[in-house]
C-alpha cells in the first residue's frame, strides 16, 4: 500500500470533516455540538494517520470505533429529535464505518507482509 492513496481513508476524512463542520448549518442542542466536532476531528485525524502510515490495523480499528461512536452519538447525546444534527451524525458515521470495514483487510495483509516472523 502506498502512502496517501487509500480512497477509503480519504472518504473517512471527508465524512469526519462533514460531521465536524455540520454544526455550522444544522440546529444543535444538548451535547450534539461537542460530540460532532470531537468525533469528526477524531475521524479526520484517524484518516490522516492511516493515509500517512498504511498497514496499521490497530489504527483502522480505532477509526472504526470512532465511526461507531459517531453513528450512535445522537442516542448518547440525546439529539435524535433534532433531525438535522442527527442525520449529520448518522450518515457520516455509517459511511466511515462501511469504508473502514473495506480498509481493514488490506491493512492487515500489508502489516503481515512486512512483519512476517522468519521460519525457525
Amino acid at each position: 500500500m502506498k502512502k496517501w492513496t487509500s480512497w477509503q481513508d480519504w472518504t473517512v476524512i471527508a465524512a469526519g470533516a462533514y460531521a465536524a463542520l455540520s454544526v455550522l448549518w444544522t440546529s444543535q442542542g444538548g451535547s450534539s455540538t461537542a460530540l460532532m466536532v470531537i468525533l469528526g476531528v477524531l475521524l479526520v485525524a484517524a484518516g490522516v494517520t492511516n493515509l500517512a502510515m498504511p498497514g496499521m490495523p490497530a489504527a483502522e480499528w480505532a477509526q472504526a470505533v470512532f465511526a461507531v461512536v459517531l453513528l450512535l452519538a445522537p442516542w448518547f447525546g440525546g439529539f435524535t429529535s433534532m433531525t438535522g444534527a442527527a442525520w449529520s451524525a448518522w450518515i457520516p458515521g455509517a459511511v466511515a464505518l462501511v469504508v473502514t470495514a473495506f480498509a481493514i483487510k488490506p491493512s492487515t495483509e500489508e502489516y503481515r507482509h512486512h512483519h512476517v516472523m522468519p521460519a525457525p
